[in-house]
């Protein structure tokens, strides 16, 4: 039980976070924008407290899977056991990132090998003039959500 508290405090902390949000640093000003533009619900580049609550709602309605109004163990466990798969999941594709980089099987990335790995940069500039528009973008996204469906 001890374990899905920590999963579920986990879970609000990293949706509503607290009623003080942290002002963005320089190295992670992204992370700060990507939070606040989640719960921002009317733009304005401020969190309110309603916003917060129904933020805390949203989340409380992700958890109560079976909508009794109510957030039970098993409930907490699944949401738990969602947040390791996606870890795994996402451990495994940088073990294959990494080794994919590895061109000299040394199992070590160098500079070079690590600069020179620009497969979804190349993929998506369709017509090789070195940038990447916003028309590339699309044409990248459409073709992977055909991909996808198609599969």
């Amino acid at each position: 039980m001890k374990t899905a508290s920590v999963a579920l405090a986990t879970l609000v902390l990293a949706v509503t976070g607290s009623t003080a949000i942290a002002q963005p640093t320089e190295r992670e000003p992204a992370k700060s924008q990507k939070f606040l533009a989640r719960l921002d619900a009317d733009k304005d580049g401020k969190i309110t407290r309603e916003e917060s609550e129904q933020a805390r709602k949203r989340l409380f309605a992700r958890l109560d899977r079976n909508g009794d109004g109510l957030v039970d163990e098993a409930e907490v466990d699944r949401a738990r056991q969602a947040i390791i798969d996606r870890a795994t999941m996402m451990e495994t594709r940088l073990s294959m990132q990494w080794q994919r980089m590895d061109k000299d099987g040394d199992r070590k990335v160098s500079a070079d090998e690590f600069q020179s790995r620009t497969v979804i940069f190349d993929l998506a500039d369709r017509n090789g003039d070195g940038v990447v528009t916003a028309d590339e973008i699309d044409a990248l996204r459409t073709l992977f959500g055909r991909v996808g469906k198609a599969g």
